[in-house]
């Protein structure tokens, strides 16, 4: 059993979702493994990473739409410090995750056929971000 590390950056120019499959694809390539399990971990409480629909635009903005409905800017939130969108941000980390498990086969992420991995940026300002990858394997 081998392991391999890195840690991406991603420039985000805001809110929304970074897709980062094919910088996914091309950590196993240069790893040079068939089969294991990738870890993808993002390391922020004001962004978060999805496995999501990534052929129809539509869904990610109806998303986004509806994360705005849940976790709004300008209720009576006690954590303010950074702005008007600074907890809204943790609640939209809080409701997904910073941390998915992707299984690794023939060299290549076992996802869907519509499936892409994403960086969600929660807040509005642009930010880099950094995602901590783990591929066990053989």
């Amino acid at each position: 059993m081998r392991q391999t590390t890195r840690i991406i950056r991603v420039e985000t120019g805001g809110r929304g979702f970074y897709d980062v499959t094919a910088t996914l694809a091309d950590f196993l390539r240069g790893a040079r493994m068939g089969e294991g399990l990738l870890t993808v971990f993002c390391r922020h409480t004001s962004a978060s990473l999805l496995i999501q629909e990534n052929a129809d635009p539509s869904v990610l903005r109806d998303l986004e739409s509806v994360f705005s409905r849940l976790a709004p800017e300008g209720a009576a939130y006690a954590h303010d410090t950074e702005g008007p969108d600074d907890m809204p941000a943790h609640i939209r980390a809080a409701l997904t995750q910073t941390q998915l498990s992707i299984p690794v086969i023939g060299g290549a992420l076992a996802l869907g056929t519509w499936q892409g991995v994403y960086l969600f940026e929660h807040r509005r300002r642009p930010h880099r971000r950094e995602i901590a990858l783990h591929l066990m394997g053989e």
